[in-house]
């Protein structure tokens, strides 16, 4: 078809259909087209942004941390990243123009994982004691180790912390060059199964399990585009809340959502990957008994003293700056089954 054919076909829709405005909104991920981005393409596939007046666009990410400067330079609207991040922006950053909505891992990944037989017992953090452990020195959960080892007043003077880089990481613990990682739970678990690791030699220790108090990934906004379109951002938590529970419900539906961006991706690998982000990071205890998005300020609060023995702080933000819940609906339109 010509391209004067389509634009007067277009044109002829136009006058057709009610004259609907949609707003623009550009989407940043922390990362790949993996399974914690299913509830984003759900919404988006099954209109639910489009019913809330929104034109979503949904790019991929570098990271968690990458996230952060890309909104605060109003390249993206909103985005997901991590909060713990966040606060170190902000502290480097005064007055920066982002700020988080949206939790959505009311526990992080953060975690330190190993194979069977090592000697590292998950439920024992005193057992990484006389190990080496491999670190990205880029790695968001190696950031932690200050506050996990202050927190289970761990012997640093017998551990070895090797430099590693993220593509190696996973087959160097394959290969027992090193004991353990520190990696996201639901990322080094399954690139150990690459490796060709059996599931049940595979051994994840969460820091969360053991003393951190920090809050994980959260949706976080543009301030100056929140400001201009206040009832986007509001639509865009309503429509992602829609996500997270047709994902919780029909799983694969979900993660076939995934699959259609990502033809590289594995059925099995990313369902597994979902089920362990929301039974250890996303659909909690405390998510189930108080709905999704929420934050615990006091608790925040806290995070930020742990972060403190980690990063010295030259502009430490408060609470307030760094989350609001002005752009939340009430807890029991937040309610996941």
């Amino acid at each position: 078809m010509s391209t004067i054919r389509i634009l007067a076909a277009t044109a002829a829709i136009a006058f057709a259909l009610p004259a609907q405005a949609e707003t623009p909104v550009r989407f940043a991920l922390d990362w790949k087209f993996e399974a914690p981005s299913a509830p984003y393409f759900i919404a988006l596939d099954r209109g639910y942004y489009a019913e809330e007046g929104l034109a979503v666009t949904i790019d991929s990410g570098t990271g968690s941390t990458q996230t952060i400067p890309r909104i605060a330079a109003a390249n993206y609207d909103i985005g997901f990243g991590d909060i713990n991040a966040l606060v170190k922006f902000l502290d480097q950053n005064p007055g920066a123009p982002v700020i988080g909505v949206m939790m959505t891992y009311e526990r992080p990944p953060f975690a330190i994982v190993s194979i069977r037989g090592r000697g590292i017992d998950p439920a024992d953090p005193s057992s990484v004691e006389g190990k080496r452990l491999g670190a990205p020195p880029p790695d968001a959960a190696f950031a932690q180790w200050p506050i996990f080892v202050a927190a289970n007043d761990i012997d640093t003077s017998t551990i070895t912390i090797e430099s590693v880089g993220f593509p190696v990481r996973e087959p160097m613990l394959a290969r027992g060059e090193v004991d353990g990682i520190f990696g996201f739970s639901f990322s080094s678990f399954q690139n150990l199964q690459a490796a060709g690791v059996a599931d049940d030699d595979i051994l994840v220790m969460l820091m969360s399990d053991h003393g951190l108090e920090l809050y994980g990934n959260v949706v976080m906004v543009n301030t100056d585009f929140a400001a201009a379109n206040p009832e986007a951002v509001e639509g865009f938590i309503r429509a992602t809340i829609k996500g997270w529970r047709d994902t919780v419900a029909e799983p694969e539906a979900a993660i076939d959502a995934v699959l259609r961006r990502n033809e590289v991706a594995r059925k099995a690998t990313e369902l597994q990957r979902l089920e362990m982000a929301l039974r250890d990071n996303i659909l909690t205890p405390l998510v189930q008994a108080e709905g999704i998005g929420g934050v615990d300020m006091d608790r925040l609060a806290r995070s930020l003293d742990q972060i403190a023995l980690a990063y010295e702080f030259t502009n430490r933000p408060a609470p307030e700056d760094v989350f609001t819940d002005a752009f939340l609906p009430p807890a029991a339109e937040r309610m996941i089954d």
